[in-house]
This record gives C-alpha cells, structure tokens and sequence, in this order.
C-alpha cells in the first residue's frame, strides 16, 4: 500500500482487537479458544474491529457473539501488541483491553469460544494455558493488582 504522505511507499498496519477483562467480584471470565492460533488456550474474549467500527461497539459486539452477554465497559486497562499466529505470515495484532461488568444475558459458549469459565483471581490457569503472548503476562499483574487493591 502506499503511504506518499508519511514518506514510505510502503506501510504496515496493525490490526486492531478488542479485549475484554469481564469481572464479577473476585472472579475473571475467560474463553477457551475453538480455532487456531491457539486453538484449546484460554483467551480474555473479544476479537477483531470491522472496518469502520467504533472500539466499545467492537467490545459489546464481540462479547455478544462469544458470550451471549451485554456488557458495561469500565476501565480501559491499555493496548498491547501481539501476533496473530506463528512465522513470517503472521500479523501483527493491537489489542485494545477494558475491564467489564456482565449487565444481562444467559451466558453460553458461541462464535469461535469452545468453553467460558469463570475463574477465582487466585486460580488462574498458568502461564502455559494461555493464548497469544500478551495475555499471561497480563493477566498475573492485573490480578495482583487486583488482589491486593482488595487486602
């Protein structure tokens, strides 16, 4: 693609994700992956923006076709910067992360989620059960912190 105004004639671009860290009390809701990459990892749900689309609006749709549930986003808990799968092919992927609150609906596994779980902010799976490299990492601070907010 070319990119005469930012004196490239090239240009990558990231693409952009929405990422929900849905909490209820002292637990965190995840989503354990139905397809690759990653297929069989737990995973914070969300996924990606369509053309156009606003970042909350992706979150409450994506939440929606994974969950079956409406969500209140809170905090936005920052971006960060991953791949979309192994090797040179791989895109590379920025990911947009909010707290949430489940506000109504029946929660069920849809879309691209094999399994949903809530799980206690004191068993979360191990580093190794997660998808994509950002969200382990990601996940021991934010329940650390999360956790002694609450001591």
């Amino acid at each position: 693609m070319s990119c005469e105004s930012c004196g490239s004639r090239y240009y990558a671009y990231s693409a952009p994700a929405v990422s929900a860290i849905v909490t209820d009390d002292d637990r965190v809701l995840l989503a354990r992956r139905k397809s690759e990459p990653d297929a069989g990892l737990w995973d914070t749900p969300g996924g990606f923006l369509e053309e156009g689309e606003e970042p909350l609006a992706a979150l409450a749709r994506e939440l929606r076709e994974e969950t079956h549930l409406e969500v209140e986003p809170g905090k936005f808990l920052g971006a960060y910067l991953d791949t979309y799968g192994e090797g040179p092919e791989a895109g590379t992927v920025l990911n947009l992360v909010w707290e949430a609150t489940v506000v109504s609906g029946e929660m069920h596994a849809a879309d691209d989620v094999s399994e949903l779980r809530w799980f206690p902010l004191d068993d979360l799976p191990a580093d190794e059960e997660y998808a994509f490299r950002w969200v382990a990492p990601f996940m021991r601070e934010w329940s650390a912190a999360r956790v002694s907010a609450r001591a």
